[in-house]
């Protein structure tokens, strides 16, 4: 299991937004050093000065610059790294809005949802991929191996605002970092060795998968039935450990005798714990 390494140059970072190399690296440049003309901006970026201008003039119709007169000429300013990134990000809403408005359009009414069977590295990366997208609310049961390695993208999305509600399936002793938002911790891991990842994003799509060693499988979906089930299979372990746990030895006089054997089988080897907001 691989967790990802970001990339800190912001040369480079700038290339993924969008940006040419050239650009990337003027931009970068008169973020360092301040304002500069065309010929100092070459000799600090490394750019030919054939292209500094070319790249400086992008900039400009990108409104990541401005440019104004001085003692040395004409020089070029970067716009400040905060209103610059809050603009693209405004920019790329509105597209991936469209984006979304055109693709849906293109999908019928009445067409069934599909189910894709995921196996490998690609069943944690289709999950980071729905925490990532994730608006509004999550459910989320894990155990600690795959809760390190998506902890990026969990914390992420309870920084952004979504209502996460976590089953942490192993009761840890001590908090890996992974689990987010009201972290409910109980003893229900399956006993044979393997590990289980079940998640619901915005009671629109779902993931269910199972880990075994270095082998993993699984399944997402859009499916409103499957969605409803993981959902489901979160809220009532944690409602259904939880009472019992609380109640222990209180069910005398109160339930039959088959409803004392179904919860006791339940809450066999189970202990509990829950945090509130763990994340915060």
């Amino acid at each position: 299991m691989t967790t990802n390494t970001q990339n800190t140059d912001p040369v480079v970072l700038l290339q993924g937004l969008g940006f040419t190399e050239y650009e990337a690296r003027a931009y970068a440049t008169l973020v360092r050093h301040g304002p500069l003309n065309g010929y100092q901006l070459a000799k600090h970026s490394g750019i030919p000065r054939a292209n500094v201008y070319a790249a400086a003039n992008k900039l400009l119709k990108r409104s990541a610059v401005s440019r104004s007169r001085g003692l040395h000429g004409q020089c070029y300013q970067a716009v400040p790294p905060a209103e610059l990134l809050r603009s693209i990000g405004t920019s790329q809403q509105r597209a991936l809005k469209a984006a979304d408005d055109a693709l849906a359009r293109l999908t019928e009414a009445d067409s069934p949802a599909v189910a894709f069977n995921l196996r490998g590295d690609e069943l944690l990366a289709r999950a980071r991929q729905l925490i990532d997208t994730c608006q509004s609310h999550m459910s989320i049961a894990i155990q600690q191996p795959e809760a390190v390695v998506l902890a990026d993208a969990l914390q992420q999305a309870y920084v952004r605002g979504v209502v996460i509600t976590t089953l942490c399936l192993e009761a840890c002793d001590a908090p890996c970092g992974g689990c987010q938002g009201k972290v409910h911790r109980f003893q229900l891991a399956p006993g044979d060795g393997t590990r289980w990842l079940v998640l619901s994003v915005d009671s629109a799509q779902a993931m269910m998968g199972q880990f075994d060693g270095p082998t993993a499988e699984g399944l997402v979906t859009s499916q409103h039935l499957v969605v409803e089930l993981a959902d489901a299979y979160v809220h009532q372990s944690v409602t259904l450990a939880t009472l019992g746990d609380e109640l222990a030895g209180k069910f005398d006089g109160l339930l039959s005798e088959q409803a004392l054997r179904l919860l006791n089988a339940f809450r066999a080897g189970t202990s509990a714990r829950s945090d509130t907001d763990a994340g915060r």
